[in-house]
């Protein structure tokens, strides 16, 4: 369904897709979906786009004024809830690897899970040479980012861990995939296969592996994506000259 009033506002505030992309700091296919399919942003995200184009929240998106959020409360994204990372097998994580097709997203700090509970390289390479497209998101080990939570944690040994994950997938695995260091604060990893999105969610002074897991199912759920709007605002500022 379109979005008939965003596409009217947008033209008369002569803004286009990509301007309020940057407005709203979401990626341009973001705002697509929104005018194409009409998807329901975040919160935050309607505010921003309200404000940059003149309009009430509720004139550009008037179903919400008869469900409070446009139908989404209605789905259930979360598909299940591991208690902690170190819970999900490595039989599972094998699995989403072998079944991800179209689109492979990872955001970690180090991710040294990945390294030692498979060919984290081979499979990278395994699956970009077939088409799926890659991105990984690796911490930046002299970023302020890593070094305060080798501090919380009590982890001296944390960057050289990213340093070390960095170099590993250091390789070329073609223009399918593409590998960068991040220096963000990262609030949760991140795996997506497809539309399955895992969210390991982070806590101040917890190991990441001591936290609980969400499987996200829904790819057109809000949840959903704004998870993966926080994603490519990462990637969007994570170093181009990481690129291959």
């Amino acid at each position: 369904m379109v979005n008939r009033r965003l596409r009217g506002a947008m033209l008369d505030a002569e803004v286009t897709p990509a301007r309020l992309a940057q407005l709203a700091e979401v990626d341009t296919k973001t705002v697509q979906r929104w005018l194409t399919e009409n998807r329901m942003p975040y919160p935050i995200t309607r505010h921003r786009v309200a404000r940059a184009l003149g309009h009430e929240e509720t004139y550009l998106w008037p179903q919400l004024l008869t469900d409070g959020f446009g139908g989404e409360l209605r789905r259930d994204p979360v598909a299940g809830v591991w208690p902690t990372r170190t819970a999900i097998s490595s039989e599972t994580w094998h699995s989403l690897f072998d079944h991800v097709r179209r689109q492979l997203d990872i955001l970690i700090c180090a991710g040294a899970f990945l390294v030692e509970t498979l060919d984290l390289a081979g499979v990278l390479r395994f699956k970009a040479n077939r088409g799926t497209a890659i991105r990984v998101l690796v911490g930046d080990p002299d970023s302020g980012a890593v070094q305060a939570r080798a501090e919380e944690l009590g982890l001296a040994w944390l960057p050289e861990r990213c340093r070390t994950t960095a170099t590993y997938l250091a390789d070329d695995f073609g223009p399918n995939a593409c590998v960068r260091p991040h220096g963000t604060t990262l609030y949760a990893s991140q795996f997506r296969f497809d539309d399955t999105l895992l969210i390991n969610a982070h806590a101040h002074g917890v190991w990441a592996s001591q936290s609980p897991v969400l499987r996200l199912a829904c790819a057109d759920s809000a949840i959903f994506q704004f998870y993966a709007d926080a994603f490519e605002r990462v990637w969007a500022s994570a170093a181009p000259q990481a690129d291959p």
